[in-house]
């Protein structure tokens, strides 16, 4: 059973119903325990990252979520749940996160040099994406797919080995990374519709391997 962690926070049903329609069965839980017995992880989010910190503290989460990480368990991390990876985020003050990937989580300016158009925050809609390497998630993904996208801030890695791919706006911002047994993603893949789905697909067969990448 792939576990999709509830911690009130996130399109919860829409992910378990999309894994659920690629073949792989998917429990939506808060359950510690249920995290742990898992063999494939899932944690969604929209929202503050603040919120989403306290909120997995409150539920004791934090703990099975990282343990599980680090005993090599497939992981993908989805919009927020990407975020939360890093070591801190700069939203409301700063606020750590489970440094499971070294560096931070920005927000987007305005307008990223003098003179240039104004953007619009958050941002929301259809994207395309820019492949680094070969992520197994991405098989049978090409290069400038769209994928979509509703998000303020953006993660900077401080090794830029973990990107997996980037995007566009308004500077080239990192949209997914991938790390041995982890994979994240700023974009939603349930709200993605073919791609989207391809790529929970890909997930659930390299989860099922047993092995990350």
């Amino acid at each position: 059973m792939i576990a999709v962690i509830d911690y009130g926070m996130g399109n919860l049903r829409s992910v378990q119903k999309a894994l659920e329609k690629t073949g792989h069965a998917a429990l939506v839980t808060s359950s510690p325990q249920a995290i742990r017995d898992a063999y494939a992880l899932v944690l969604p989010g929209v929202g503050a990252f603040r919120d989403c910190i306290r909120n997995l503290e409150e539920l004791n989460l934090i703990d099975p979520i990282v343990q599980s990480v680090q005993s090599g368990k497939p992981f993908l991390g989805i919009c927020l749940g990407l975020q939360v990876l890093f070591t801190e985020s700069g939203e409301f003050g700063t606020t750590p996160g489970l440094n499971l990937i070294p560096g931070r989580v920005v927000r987007f300016a305005q307008r990223d040099t003098p003179g240039a158009e104004r953007l619009k925050i958050p941002h929301m809609g259809w994207n395309t994406i820019s492949l680094r390497g070969e992520a197994p998630v991405f098989r049978g993904i090409k290069d400038g797919s769209f994928f979509y996208f509703v998000h303020s801030y953006y993660v900077v890695p401080e090794d830029t080995a973990v990107i997996a791919a980037t995007t566009g706006y308004g500077i080239e911002f990192t949209s997914s990374i991938q790390k041995d047994n982890i994979f994240a993603c700023q974009f939603h893949p349930e709200k993605s519709q073919g791609m989207g789905l391809r790529l929970l697909k890909n997930f659930g067969a390299w989860a099922g391997e047993g092995k990350g990448c």
